[in-house]
């Protein structure tokens, strides 16, 4: 068997969480494999509305395993909160959750030292979720990190030593922090992690693969939020491209099966960085509206503009996606007139392919398709959709040379269509 792997092709918020829900009782293990708790997936169904911040998508899904990588950066306080609020659906989460020995730990010093980082770049910020990911990463890069495991192996003089150091930095910001209840939280969550097994990852999930057991990853944020491929230094702090499952759960590049790529309709960022189809007008507004465009995790209204489809064939390209999935196409129901952007101009020079600093500029060019019109978000078969919503399609399909094989219509699990035509 092999590892199928679903990622976002955008700037995150795609959409991912819903659709790993979707696909997950047609696997056995379903893992994360990178990002930490700036990730935000939101499963809508029976009613109910959960956030997925660093378990995987499938954890609703009975009789499946869920296994956080040794990609993942982990916040135990963040996690027990995440578990707390979760154990209220009632789904045995003990008995379905595995954490890798191998993921890093943010430290309480972790967020202090992401707020004073933050805080010294002035006006160059970056717009982080704050929640320590990047100090946790460069930890781990410059060896100086505490994983999972370390918590089982004298671990309170691996913890000491590790916050001495990072006070030492935080003097040189003059940033003032109280740590006190930051660590009795985090203390209380390393205890509630104790409640869940600690494996060797990279030996359980190649172990199931041997077994003929189907295994799922589930990429957070985005492509073009990768730290090699995206939109640098607007970025996030590790490898969300389809590579980064191999790194992130220990898996070689053979083992890799269907890659899923997800994309909306439209396209949304949050935080600072270039956007080009950015839209500031009362269309951008609309898409929000109707979207609902406010961040899973942080709140923050996120930022609107049509589909891009220079970023999105170098996404394609870059994770070697087999099978495309489309979500929120209903939000593009109330418009006339439906806009992708296919070229950029850089210093006056169309160009299709995906510059190395998008912070330069780069002016979208546009074809114009015409919308649809139609209320889609109580249809159940790819047989209804509108005339002008299959052309969009198809449009889509020759552009990015990969075949559309799931559409969202709506939020809820049971809003979505399988389509069987590629």
């Amino acid at each position: 068997m092999k590892v199928d792997v679903l990622l976002g092709l955008q700037w995150g918020d795609e959409g991912k969480g819903k659709v790993v829900d979707v696909l997950t009782p047609g696997y056995d293990v379903v893992t994360r494999f990178q990002g930490g708790p700036n990730a935000g997936h939101t499963l809508e169904f029976e009613g109910n509305k959960f956030v997925l911040r660093s378990i995987p998508s499938g954890i609703f899904q009975g009789g499946k395993i869920n296994v956080i990588g040794n990609g993942v950066v982990l916040d135990p306080a963040l996690f027990k909160g995440e578990i707390d609020a979760l154990e209220v659906s009632g789904h045995p989460l003990t008995e379905r959750l595995k954490i890798s020995k191998k993921a890093h730990l943010i430290l309480p010093t972790h967020r202090l030292l992401d707020a004073a980082y933050e805080s010294a770049k002035g006006e160059g910020k970056i717009g982080t979720t704050g929640k320590g990911i990047g100090p946790t990463y460069t930890d781990k890069i410059s060896r100086n990190g505490l994983r999972v495991g370390d918590i089982l192996h004298n671990f309170e003089e691996k913890y000491s030593k590790a916050i001495a150091r990072h006070k030492e930095i935080l003097k040189q910001y003059d940033f003032e922090y109280d740590l006190t209840e930051l660590e009795k939280a985090w203390f209380e969550g390393v205890e509630c992690m104790k409640r869940f097994e600690f494996i060797d990852s990279e030996h359980y999930i190649n172990n199931a693969l041997k077994s003929g057991k189907k295994v799922l990853a589930e990429g957070a944020q985005g492509t073009m939020l990768d730290i090699d491929f995206g939109s640098y230094p607007f970025v996030t702090s590790s490898n969300t491209v389809c590579a980064g499952a191999c790194t992130g759960l220990g898996v070689a590049p053979r083992n890799i099966g269907e890659v899923y790529g997800i994309f909306k309709a439209y396209c949304t960022r949050v935080g600072a960085g270039p956007f080009p189809t950015e839209l500031f007008d009362e269309t951008g507004e609309l898409m929000r509206k109707i979207g609902s465009e406010f961040g899973a995790v942080t709140g923050r209204p996120r930022r609107c503009g049509w589909i891009d489809l220079v970023a999105l064939k170098y996404a394609v390209m870059i994770n070697g996606v087999s099978k495309l999935i489309m979500m929120k196409s209903d939000v593009m129901d109330a418009f006339d007139t439906i806009k992708a952007c296919v070229a950029y101009k850089v210093d006056g020079i169309e160009t299709n392919q995906f510059p190395f600093d998008l912070n330069e500029g780069a002016e979208p060019v546009y074809v114009e398709l015409p919308g649809w019109k139609t209320n889609m978000t109580k249809m159940q078969s790819e047989d209804e959709f509108p005339e002008e919503f299959n052309a969009y399609l198809t449009f889509l399909e020759e552009q990015l040379e990969v075949p559309i094989k799931i559409v969202s219509v709506g939020p809820d699990r049971a809003q979505t269509i399988i389509r069987y035509n590629d």
